[in-house]
């Protein structure tokens, strides 16, 4: 196998933090949509949930969802295509890990007060605080407060007898337009964004475990010795 070059490690990089961009801070916008495609598999005459029971119904799912581990797979459409792949954990309150494996590494974290973007094959290190902003994005779904969540997103549920949510950020200077979520079992399985760039990114979730007992390490980082350390 060839080996990347570095030039094509900052590529890969600069899409992963595009794309991550719509999950966490610069990243945390990475999920979202109009319409996803599961979204085509629902009955077209079937009537949409008020505003009022859609908020409701996803805060259940998400309240339930106090903690989540899962293997993901991440394709970004647009300007900075590509397709990743890694592993993730979420813990409320606002314990968020981001693992990319494939095609290069990049791991993001996010405690609350503080979130990380690490490229290994870079060896670079930026950190960023985490501050209200945080409530525009996706991120929040999966680690902040449920309750809060109307009060960033407008939440609509095209077809009422579907666990498929569209949300639309009530916020101008959002970084996202839409972000679409998909349950199965009361498990999140997919989530669609779309960008103010124009891009779309699905992020599909297996081995999917939900409420797991996760250690507080996961969520803490220390750069290696060596890195570049960049502080935004």
């Amino acid at each position: 196998m060839t080996l990347l070059t570095k030039q094509s490690k900052k590529q890969i990089s600069l899409r992963q933090k595009v794309a991550n961009g719509a999950l966490a801070g610069v990243l945390m916008t990475s999920l979202g949509v109009a319409a996803p495609m599961v979204a085509m598999t629902q009955s077209a005459t079937a009537a949409p949930a008020d505003n009022l029971t859609a908020a409701k119904r996803l805060n259940t799912l998400l309240t339930n969802t106090k903690s989540m581990t899962a293997n993901f797979t991440q394709t970004t459409k647009g300007a900075n295509s590509g397709t990743f792949s890694g592993s993730m954990s979420v813990q409320r309150p606002n314990s968020f890990r981001w693992e990319t494996k494939s095609p290069s590494e990049q791991l993001i974290i996010a405690n609350g007060s503080s979130m990380w973007v690490y490229d290994k094959d870079l060896e670079q290190a930026t950190k960023q605080n985490v501050d209200s902003q945080v409530g525009n994005t996706p991120a929040l779904l999966l680690s902040g407060d449920p309750s809060k969540i109307d009060q960033s997103f407008k939440i609509t549920q095209p077809y009422d007898n579907k666990n498929y949510y569209v949300l639309y950020p009530k916020s101008d200077s959002a970084s996202f337009k839409s972000l679409s979520m998909s349950f199965s079992g009361g498990k999140p399985v997919m989530m669609v964004l779309n960008d103010s760039l124009g891009q779309t990114t699905s992020i599909k979730f297996s081995g999917i475990k939900m409420n797991p007992s996760i250690n507080s390490s996961q969520f803490k980082f220390t750069p290696p010795k060596g890195v570049d350390v960049i502080n935004q």
